[in-house]
């Protein structure tokens, strides 16, 4: 089966641009488009994207918001791509602690729009883990977000190394090889970890790791 996207942003030519490199691969199907974020629950309800790739600034509902709005209103949202057009922007930060899952650029090659749908699709992986960090290092000093995922008052050693190598971006495989242990392993770790920090994916885990101070932004 295809990974299915809805293209969400105010700008004719941008989502132009996307669907034609995305709908170019035979595993990517592009079910929609939206040019505002507004839209984005009613065509998620409709077309039951897996990935929603939208753009963070929009004049009536911004990227933000319609982030909170779906993950509020949705019992099993699609992962969400953030389209930004400056990587080191307090929006984008914004957006991964409302729920993104990842961004991508506006300037990205081809090759690399391609590569985000299908990591933020799969899920096993941290989405540009150094621009993660720098976000985090610019801007995560500020108070929690009221639904930001609660740092656990326990983690296991091992789950501990696992969220360390997380936020470096490893994936679960290459986490299993780090550590000496089965695939298996490492993605019970993750599942037990995201559930004691309270967040619903492996970028909202980092993100939590960086604002406790339990992973250093550097």
């Amino acid at each position: 089966m295809p990974v299915t996207v809805l293209l969400v942003d105010d700008e004719p030519l941008v989502r132009a641009g996307l669907r034609a490199v995305l709908e170019a691969q035979p595993d990517i199907e592009v079910v929609g488009e939206a040019a505002d974020g507004a839209a984005v629950i009613p065509l998620v309800r409709q077309l039951r994207p897996d990935v929603v790739a939208m753009d963070v600034r929009m004049p009536l509902m911004d990227g933000i918001e319609a982030t909170r709005a779906l993950l509020r209103t949705s019992g099993t949202p699609p992962k969400i791509l953030v389209v930004t057009t400056f990587e080191n922007d307090e929006y984008v930060y914004d957006a991964l602690r409302a729920g993104a899952d990842g961004f991508l650029l506006k300037r990205a090659r081809p090759a690399e729009i391609v590569h985000a749908v299908r990591l933020v699709a799969e899920g096993d992986s941290l989405l540009f883990p150094a621009s993660v960090r720098r976000l985090a290092a610019s801007y995560g000093a500020g108070e929690p977000e009221e639904d930001a995922p609660s740092w656990p008052t326990r983690l296991t050693e091992r789950e501990a190394d696992v969220l360390r190598l997380m936020a470096r971006g490893l994936s679960n495989a290459e986490i299993a090889a780090r550590l000496v242990v089965g695939a298996e392993t490492v993605k019970s770790h993750v599942s037990s970890l995201l559930g004691k920090l309270g967040a619903r994916d492996r970028t909202q885990a980092v993100i939590a790791a960086y604002e406790s101070g339990f992973v250093t932004p550097r």
